[in-house]
């Protein structure tokens, strides 16, 4: 193991796309928490101003960012390829996530015998909007390369593992299915009308919501859209940040409901508010197990939401009928009406999804599957 001979706890080395405070970061956060004192770890993020989900890392836990680390971005030339594996030898392992860090990847497979560089486990969670609809024939030869040498690949959809097997080539043995998991029982408590900041349900009123980060990717224009049929008491809440912010505002004020839309901002720890929801719908082009999606069910909630990634497989089968087809704004708006007009039906399809969430997505199973996997790569018997 690289670094053996070091003092102290191993040092992890976390190369992301972003480490933004959206899900894949959120994951990463999740199990640095848990993994505590076990690991020091330092993180760097392709995109180098965005560092939100640092703010979610507990105290005790040792993290630097190590802001002179050669950039993830630029073109796969041999002297900046051989840059990033030389810059990655301090580590015990690499941990990379996602395209925006294929780069390294490339870089540990082609130094990693001459440098003696760490064992590196890369972490695919889905594609950027120029993939959502096809996957580029050049990325999937350069993933190819790429991962050869690599300790293992961590998916966390049924989707991705067939893309990972297939497209990119992959040996079974090296692609890790774990799907995502939260802390069911945090998401059973009631939460006040006033739990969600800024936005206060007042009584009568009923929500449908949404945790995504407002990108073009996760269309929420056409969300909006969908809301516009459904009774006035009805009101729409997404929880998130991004550059569509505008666009939604601009859909909310063409369909005539702005005052039936309500974008908060980006709001930490859903289990203090998801509970306030009463439908929870997505509308994405892509994605593959969206964290959010368990996060619903484990409150009891129905979910409305395109047929995208693992979604269908995620839900409780009485929830399958409003899980629609991609893209498809009318059948969305259809499913919404239905699941708005029926309460009972509502808690019928919550319940049977709380179910699920508890049996099948809890973070004691994921925290588990990672731990063996990362202590594995270090050669055993370090992460408690």
């Amino acid at each position: 193991m690289a670094g053996a001979a070091r003092e102290g706890a191993p040092r992890v080395l976390h190369l992301h796309s972003t480490f933004a405070a959206g899900g894949k970061e959120l994951r990463s956060v999740q199990l640095i928490n848990a993994f505590g004192e076990s690991l020091r770890h330092a993180i760097v993020s392709a995109d180098p101003g965005q560092y939100g989900a640092a703010e979610h890392i507990e105290q005790g836990v040792e993290v630097r960012y190590p802001r002179d680390f050669p950039s993830l971005q630029g073109k796969p030339l041999p002297r900046r390829l051989q840059k990033l594996a030389r810059a990655m030898q301090p580590y015990d392992l690499v941990l990379t996530y996602n395209w925006g860090a294929m780069d390294a990847v490339m870089a540990h497979t082609l130094f990693t015998d001459a440098m003696g560089l760490p064992p590196l486990i890369h972490h695919e969670d889905g594609f950027n909007e120029d993939e959502q609809e096809r996957l580029k024939t050049s990325r999937n030869w350069y993933r190819r390369i790429a991962l050869g040498k690599t300790s293992g690949l961590v998916v966390p959809s049924e989707v991705l593992e067939g893309i990972a097997l297939h497209a990119w080539q992959q040996p079974i043995g090296r692609v890790k299915h774990i799907p995502n998991g939260i802390n069911t029982a945090k998401f059973s408590a009631s939460p006040p009308p006033d739990a969600l900041r800024g936005v206060i349900k007042h009584e009568g009123e009923q929500w449908i919501g949404a945790l995504a980060g407002l990108r073009p990717v996760k269309n929420l224009t056409a969300l909006v859209r969908a809301v516009a049929h459904l009774a006035e008491d009805w009101q729409l809440v997404i929880v998130g940040e991004g550059p569509q912010r505008d666009a939604i505002r601009d859909a909310a004020e063409a369909a005539g409901i702005a005052h039936r839309v309500h974008l908060p901002g980006f709001v930490a720890n859903p289990a203090s508010y998801i509970g306030l929801f009463d439908i929870f719908a997505l509308s994405s082009r892509s994605e593959q197990f969206p964290l959010s999606v368990v996060e619903a069910m484990a409150a009891a909630l129905p979910v409305a939401a395109p047929a995208v990634g693992d979604i269908a497989a995620m839900v409780a089968q009485e929830n399958a009928p409003f899980i629609v087809r991609p893209n498809d704004e009318t059948a969305l708006g259809e499913a919404l009406q239905v699941l708005a007009t029926d309460p009972d039906l509502r808690a019928q399809i919550g319940e049977a999804n709380r179910v699920k969430a508890r049996k099948h997505f809890d973070a004691a199973d994921m925290v588990a599957a990672y731990r063996r996997l990362y202590d594995s790569a270090l050669g055993g018997g370090v992460i408690r």
